[in-house]
C-alpha cells in the first residue's frame, strides 16, 4: 500500500473551480461522479469515460445529494429536502447549465434564520440522513441537528442536536457503526455511535477522534471496505484515515488546503475522489477543484435511497 499515492486533478471535473465543492457521489450505473457547488446552487457531473462536465442549476443552495433507484436526486438544500429530476445530459449545450425540476419532500422547523442543510447521505439500508447548520459559521451557533428521512417519506425529529457545523456522516461496512463530525473550529470532533440497522437508532455516542490532537477540521468522510474511516482535514490539506478503533494510521496530503468531502468510485471502486473549497483570499490554482487518487484500498458502492422520490 503506497503511503503517498499520486494525487491528480480530475480532468472530467472541468477547468472551473467550485466555491464550495461538496457531496461527491459515484454512480456505478453511469461510471460518473456527481458533486455540488453549494453557493453556486449547482449539481455537477463528470464523466470519466468522455471527460464531459455537465451542470444543473437549482433555485437555491444545494449541499448534499443521494440518488434513488430510478436516478432521481434526493437533495438537502436551504429550505428543506427535495426530489430533483435532472434534465437529460444529452440536452446540454456548450457551457450552459441544464435545468432541474424540484419537488419539496420535507422540511424541519429551523430554530434560527440563515440555516440550511449541510452534509448528508444514505445509511446501508437506504435511509437518508442529513444535518443542518447556521450558515454564519463565525456566529458559532449550535442550532444544527441531524435528521433521518426514511423510505416512507417521513422526516424524523432531531436525532442529534446542538451541532454547530454538522459533517462527517458515514457507516461501517456492516452498518452497525455510524460516524458523525462537527467541523466547526470550536468543536473539531468525530463521534461514533452504535447503530441499530432495524430501527435506525444511533446509541452510545462516544468520541471517535478529537482533531485538536491532529491537523485540520473534520469535514466530509468516506468508509472503505476494510471499515476504516477517511476524513477530509479541512484547513490542513490532508486526508486522514482512522482504523475502526480510532487510531490514525495514514495521512495523505492533497493540493487544496480545504478538502471538503471524499468518496470512493471508479470501475473497481479503488479511486478516492476529493472535492474542495476555494478560500475567499489567497487561493491557489488547485483550491476548489476535484482530485483523484488510488490509496491502495477499495470502497463500497454508495447506497441508494430506498424509497421512491
Amino acid at each position: 500500500m503506497s503511503a503517498n499515492p499520486q494525487v491528480e486533478r480530475l480532468e472530467a471535473a472541468g477547468p472551473s473551480p467550485a466555491a464550495t465543492g461538496e457531496s461527491p457521489v459515484w454512480r456505478v450505473a453511469e461510471q460518473a461522479l456527481y458533486w455540488v457547488d453549494i453557493p453556486a446552487k449547482k449539481i455537477v457531473r463528470g464523466s470519466l469515460a468522455t471527460g464531459q462536465r455537465t451542470e444543473w442549476l437549482l433555485p437555491e443552495q444545494v449541499a448534499c445529494i443521494a440518488f434513488d433507484h430510478a436516478g432521481t436526486v434526493l437533495a438537502g438544500c436551504e429550505t428543506g429536502l427535495f426530489g430533483v429530476t435532472l434534465a437529460d445530459v444529452s440536452k446540454a449545450a456548450s457551457g450552459e447549465p441544464l435545468t432541474a425540476s424540484l419537488r419539496k419532500l420535507a422540511a424541519p422547523e429551523f430554530p434560527h434564520g440563515g440555516m440550511r442543510f449541510n452534509d448528508g447521505r444514505c445509511d446501508r439500508q437506504g435511509r437518508f440522513w442529513a444535518g443542518t447548520m447556521v450558515m454564519d459559521m463565525a456566529a458559532a451557533i449550535p442550532g444544527g441537528a441531524l435528521y433521518r428521512f426514511d423510505e416512507k417519506g417521513v422526516l424524523s425529529a432531531p436525532v442529534v442536536d446542538s451541532l454547530i457545523t454538522q459533517n462527517g456522516l458515514g457507516w461501517s461496512p456492516d452498518g452497525t457503526t455510524m460516524y458523525l463530525s462537527d467541523s466547526h473550529p470550536l468543536r473539531r470532533l468525530i463521534w461514533a455511535f452504535d447503530y441499530d440497522v432495524e430501527t435506525a437508532e444511533p446509541r452510545n455516542r462516544r468520541v471517535f477522534a478529537d482533531l485538536h490532537h491532529y491537523s485540520g477540521r473534520p469535514d466530509g468522510a468516506a468508509v472503505d471496505a476494510d471499515g476504516c474511516y477517511w476524513i477530509c482535514a479541512n484547513d490542513a490539506g490532508l486526508l486522514l484515515r482512522f482504523t475502526p478503533q480510532g487510531k490514525l494510521d495514514r495521512q495523505i496530503p492533497v493540493p487544496a488546503v480545504k478538502p471538503a468531502m471524499c468518496a470512493f468510485g471508479g470501475r473497481d471502486l479503488d479511486t478516492l475522489f476529493v472535492t474542495s473549497i476555494r478560500p475567499a483570499n489567497g487561493a491557489s490554482e488547485h483550491d476548489g477543484h476535484v482530485f483523484a487518487l488510488r490509496p491502495g484500498v477499495s470502497g463500497l458502492p454508495e447506497p441508494e435511497f430506498a424509497g421512491q422520490l
